[in-house]
């Protein structure tokens, strides 16, 4: 081997290197945001099915009170049909006074601002238990996508070291930003793209 030849050889190993070292810390870069996604992701899908979970409890609870609503609906309007057949003034007035207090039980069932344990409080707080449900479940998937981009441009990226095709690093770089894009619009804006 002649002395040009081992420069160029030399020339060659160090750009090489240089090459190496912009690849390494584009993995490592890819790496970071990785980590990042994938906390993001963690988090999102504990909260989805905390929110799931409290609707449910909620849901659960709304059909108790209706169901205890109904019951006690039923008892006054058979406290009502008990009134109409009954002469006695004293039996009248305990069988209206107790139709009151089913009457007013129900309305509370129905409606009670106080606890907010009225049906129609308890709808309102399952539905908006959903609706976050909803939110983390959408941003759970934009951070998953993210992850499997960075996944992808860390494997593609480890492989131009070894086959040293830089086309292979550019596809790497663009699913960086592809994965950048969909963190964003999981951090900011899930629900812009839909995704399943």
């Amino acid at each position: 081997m002649s002395a040009h030849e081992s420069m160029e050889h030399a020339e060659h190993a160090e750009h090489a290197s240089g090459s190496n070292k912009k690849i390494a810390l584009l993995i490592a870069v890819l790496a970071l945001f990785l980590a990042i996604s994938e906390t993001l992701g963690k988090g999102a899908q504990t909260e989805s099915i905390s929110k799931n979970v409290e609707a449910a409890n909620l849901w659960a609870f709304f059909q108790a009170k209706s169901i205890r609503r109904t019951v006690v609906v039923t008892a006054a309007e058979q406290g009502k049909l008990t009134l109409a057949g009954t002469t006695d003034d004293a039996q009248k007035a305990l069988v209206q006074k107790q139709v009151d207090d089913w009457t007013k039980t129900a309305a509370r069932y129905r409606s009670e601002p106080e606890t907010g344990e009225g049906t129609e409080q308890l709808a309102e707080k399952a539905k908006h238990a959903e609706h976050e449900r909803d939110e983390a479940t959408a941003k759970y998937h934009h951070f998953e996508l993210a992850s499997a981009a960075f996944q992808i441009g860390i494997v593609l990226a480890s492989a131009t070291i070894i086959t040293g095709m830089i086309a292979l690093a550019y596809v790497a770089g663009v699913l960086t930003l592809a994965g950048l894009l969909m963190t964003a619009l999981g951090l900011w804006w899930p629900h812009l793209v839909h995704l399943h």
